[in-house]
């Protein structure tokens, strides 16, 4: 069965990290881009981060860059995104999916490629103090 899934949420203080990860099961990561999106309730979908699991490109939201970083672990067919210095904002639940290596990691994530597939049930980070 072809699915990913999130994990490493939670509740944590502001400025405090966590770090979720995206496991593939039933398929490689071979020449796939692996987005990480959050939404929140009256919210759209935001793309947070996507990296390319064949060259290592990756692309962040404005609202993350330099407090996330996007990486994988092609051998364990993981993707994790590591986040710091933690805001009330960043609450939301988190998701990732999978996307064939058709475009750039900015056009897939910029707008949520409609190809993205595979998406995770989702895990829900919470920063509150």
């Amino acid at each position: 069965q072809v699915q990913l899934v999130e994990s490493g949420g939670g509740l944590v203080q502001p400025g405090g990290s966590l770090r979720l990860s995206c496991a593939a099961s039933g398929f490689t990561l071979d020449y796939t881009i692996i987005g990480w999106f959050r939404q929140t309730p009256g919210k759209e979908r935001e793309g947070v981060s996507c990296i390319s699991n064949s060259d290592g490109s990756t692309y962040y939201a404005d609202s993350v860059k330099g407090r996330f970083t996007i990486s994988r672990d092609n051998a364990k067919s993981t993707v994790y995104l590591q986040m710091n210095s933690l805001k009330p904002e960043d609450t939301a639940v988190y998701y990732c999916a999978s996307l064939p290596l058709i475009t750039t990691v900015q056009a897939a994530c910029v707008r949520t490629h409609p190809d993205f597939r595979s998406w995770g049930q989702g895990t829900e980070v919470t920063v509150s103090s």
